[in-house]
């Protein structure tokens, strides 16, 4: 699967939920070949965004959650590319609390396959750090793309509405560590890690 790639980027905003803000910095994740891409995540800033897409035709916008930092911008960016916003259901009360006035157009399922560029970009319902929150496993690039759900170091943070931190754990131990062990991990925020570095963290 030489044709298809992952290209990336970082960008810098705010993420604000349950009063406060904070300064963040996403990751812009793009899978894809030459022609065409899938986008994981809006975050911040859709000029940045189309760097990364670099005149491709987007295919979809895929949101890891929808927690204003991965999803704010989803909206302007389908009328930038006209491609639709794949969400999971279960993150609709996180998704009005940015988008009040419009909603995603396809629902992502667990184990639904989304083709891009001649791979299979499997996805995982991982709920924890929110509740529709999903991973989405490449198998033909030895990859998944985890969001919010694990970082390198453990399990992302659930430490406010709608995010439960025994479900996280639950969800990275039954789905994620059922993954190869040599596969990379690349995250909502930081540096990659792999499934086995993070197995020995969570255990």
């Amino acid at each position: 699967m030489g044709s298809v790639r992952i290209d990336h980027a970082v960008v810098s905003g705010t993420f604000s939920l349950d009063g406060e803000t904070h300064e963040v910095d996403n990751n812009i994740w793009v899978i894809g070949d030459d022609e065409e891409c899938l986008v994981i995540d809006a975050p911040h800033d859709v000029d940045a965004i189309m760097d990364v897409v670099a005149g491709r035709q987007v295919k979809a916008i895929v949101l890891t959650h929808a927690h204003d930092d991965h999803s704010r911008m989803a909206p302007a960016l389908r009328e930038r590319v006209t491609a639709p916003i794949m969400l999971h259901p279960d993150d609709k009360p996180l998704w009005e609390l940015t988008h009040t006035d419009t909603l995603w157009d396809v629902d992502l399922s667990d184990g639904q396959s989304i083709k891009i560029g001649g791979a299979a970009v499997k996805v995982l319902h991982t709920p924890g750090h929110a509740p529709g929150a999903v991973c989405l496993y490449v198998h033909d690039l030895d990859c998944v793309f985890t969001g919010d759900t694990l970082f390198q170091g453990g399990p992302g943070a659930t430490g406010r509405s709608y995010s439960d931190a025994d479900v996280i754990v639950a969800s990275i131990r039954s789905t994620l560590f059922r993954l190869p062990a040599e596969t990379v991990v690349h995250t909502g925020h930081g540096d990659d890690t792999t499934i086995a570095a993070e197995m020995k963290t969570i255990g």
